[in-house]
C-alpha cells in the first residue's frame, strides 16, 4: 500500500514541478494506500488542484442509480470519506475533478479523459475471477474486443458478489448489490501506466494466472500483459 502511495505522490510531484495536470483512475479496493496518500500529500503540502481522479465504478440499485452516498458500500461515500475530507482544504481538488462513471452517461468518462490528454496511471486491484474494476469475464469475445469496451452498466457476476460479501459485508451475499457502473477495458488499458495491487491470500492463484494466463476474455487481467507499462504490486 505504502508503494501504491508513493507511486501516487511521486507522480503528482513530478507533474506539478512542470505545470501538467495529473489524472488518475481510481479503485476502492485496495484501499490501504489512501491514509497513506492522505498523510503524504498533508505533511508534503503537496496541491491536488491540477489533479483528476475518475473513479473505476459504482455500485448501482435495481432501478440503475448510484446506491446512496451514507451506504457502507458506496465507492462515493468511502472517496469522500476517506480521501477528500481528509485532505487539506487549501490541498484538495476542488469537486468537478472528482469524477464516477454515470449510468446515464456513461460515454462522458471516455469524453472527460480525451479532453484531458489521457491518464497517467491507472491504479486497480484484480477479482477472484481477474476482472479489473467491474468488468467481469465475457468468453464469448476474443480479447480484441473485451479490449475495446467502454464505460457501461453491467451485471455483477456471483463469485464477485461473493468475494465482495466476504469482505465487505461479513457474508450477506443477499444484500449485495446485483448491478454496477464500470469504466472499461479500452480507458485502462489507454492508460500510460497500469498499477494493480494484491494482498488476500487468495490473490496468489489470480497472480499467477494473470501473469501467466492465456491471454483471454475469460480472465481479464491477463490483458494488461499486452501494456508496455503494467505492474502488479504484491505484499
Amino acid at each position: 500500500f505504502y508503494e501504491i502511495a508513493l507511486e501516487m505522490v511521486n507522480e503528482i510531484e513530478k507533474n506539478n514541478a512542470v505545470g501538467r495536470r495529473t489524472v488518475f483512475i481510481c479503485p476502492v479496493g485496495p484501499v490501504g494506500q489512501y491514509p497513506i496518500f492522505v498523510r503524504l500529500v498533508n505533511e508534503r503540502r503537496l496541491s491536488l488542484k491540477n489533479c483528476w481522479f475518475i473513479n473505476m465504478d459504482e455500485y448501482l440499485t435495481d432501478d440503475g442509480e448510484w446506491i446512496d452516498e451514507s451506504s457502507a458500500l458506496s465507492f462515493h461515500g468511502f472517496m469522500n470519506r476517506t480521501v477528500y475530507s481528509r485532505i487539506d482544504p487549501e490541498l484538495v481538488m476542488p469537486e468537478n475533478q472528482r469524477i464516477f462513471p454515470d449510468p446515464h452517461d456513461p460515454d462522458h468518462i471516455a469524453k472527460v479523459i480525451d479532453e484531458l490528454g489521457g491518464v497517467d496511471i491507472a491504479f486497480g486491484g484484480i477479482g477472484i475471477n481477474g476482472h479489473l474494476a467491474f468488468n467481469e469475464s465475457q468468453d464469448e469475445l476474443t480479447p480484441e474486443e473485451f479490449a475495446a469496451l467502454h464505460t457501461r452498466v453491467l451485471a455483477i457476476s456471483r463469485e464477485t458478489r461473493t468475494a465482495n460479501a466476504i469482505g465487505d459485508l461479513n457474508g450477506a451475499i443477499d444484500a449485495m448489490p446485483k448491478k454496477a457502473v464500470t469504466i472499461g477495458m479500452a480507458e485502462i488499458l489507454g492508460a500510460k501506466k497500469i498499477r494493480l495491487g494484491v494482498f488476500r491470500d487468495w490473490h496468489r492463484s489470480v497472480v499467477r494466472q494473470a501473469a501467466y494466463g492465456e491471454v483471454s476474455a475469460h480472465f481479464p487481467a491477463t490483458l494488461i500483459k499486452r501494456h508496455p507499462d503494467a505492474m502488479i504490486i504484491v505484499n
